[in-house]
């Protein structure tokens, strides 16, 4: 992720400066008239709003004091506007932790997650930290082949059309989905995958960089969403992530009885008569395995 963002002074920096730039002066009642040659707010200005000095808050953003005081952090977070979940990341930032080399792991997906995906009658798959598709059920699969394990979630929808065209709001998806990477990421900034994952779409989407220049964050657990199904057409379905040891098992559902309940219901007839042929969670180990597949991403 580059040697800016190794270094715990430059990441803080970094989020300072650009959440600096994403507040404007109205929204703090400051005058908004007069040229301004930066985006949001100037150095000078935040610094006079959280009560500390320009040329301390100037080495706060150069990374020369990687150890601003909880108050000072407080202050920062009121005056940048900061909700819950970005007001804790500032804080992470500036907490100093001895970070040990990382090395790549496997993330493993228990065994009996596999049965559970084989029981349940409505879309749900296995994702790693990064996006990865660890295993999926057929009707994860019939809403999306891109739901297979191999392919990198966040991957798909950045680059591919069909990935585009099915989420109805691709804009807010896309910001969503990168804010919560960022979040995932926190501290752990060596790990391998990440650090593959963030160098290759940082090189092939121009939304990925505009985005990951902005240092949002934001948790990306439960919701719902509407997307598009080449087949049914448009569904209303809600989220849900829940956490199993060091993996992720998110699971797609309707409201009861609704139309994209129904449309649900087509979807997982024209599955058993052909449309996705393979009845077995995707992903699963062979017998003579203990290991199950793992994305290639």
């Amino acid at each position: 992720m580059g040697d800016e963002e190794s270094d715990d002074g430059h990441r803080l920096g970094n989020y300072l400066r650009a959440r600096r730039e994403l507040v404007s002066p109205a929204q703090v009642g400051l005058p908004t008239g007069g040229r301004r040659r930066v985006p949001g707010l100037r150095r000078e200005e935040v610094a006079l709003l959280a009560g500390i000095s320009p040329d301390y808050y100037l080495r706060l953003e150069r990374g020369r004091d990687k150890n601003p005081s909880p108050q000072v952090l407080e202050s920062l977070a009121r005056v940048l506007q900061l909700d819950d979940i970005e007001r804790a990341y500032l804080l992470d930032l500036a907490a100093a932790r001895p970070r040990a080399p990382r090395r790549k792991r496997s993330e493993h997906v228990p065994a009996r997650v596999y049965e559970l995906l084989a029981h349940l009658q409505i879309p749900a798959f296995v994702e790693g930290r990064a996006f990865d598709v660890l295993a999926s059920n057929p009707m994860a699969l019939a809403l999306s082949p891109r739901l297979r394990p191999g392919q990198n979630r966040l991957r798909s929808l950045l680059l591919d059309p069909e990935e585009q065209a099915f989420h109805q709001d691709w804009t807010k998806a896309t910001a969503d989905f990168i804010a919560t990477l960022r979040t995932t990421i926190g501290d752990d900034i060596d790990n391998p995958r990440f650090v593959e994952l963030v160098g290759e779409l940082a090189l092939s989407s121009q939304r990925f960089r505009t985005l990951w220049a902005r240092h949002d964050v934001r948790s990306l657990d439960g919701g719902t969403t509407t997307v598009h199904h080449p087949v049914v057409g448009d569904l209303r379905l809600h989220r849900d992530k829940l956490p199993i040891g060091d993996v992720i098992l998110v699971v797609y559902y309707p409201d009861k009885d609704s139309d994209s309940d129904e449309k649900l219901r087509l979807l997982a007839a024209l599955a058993h008569t052909g449309t996705t042929a393979d009845h077995t969670p995707a992903g699963r180990p062979d017998a003579s395995s203990d290991r199950p597949t793992r994305s290639k991403s």
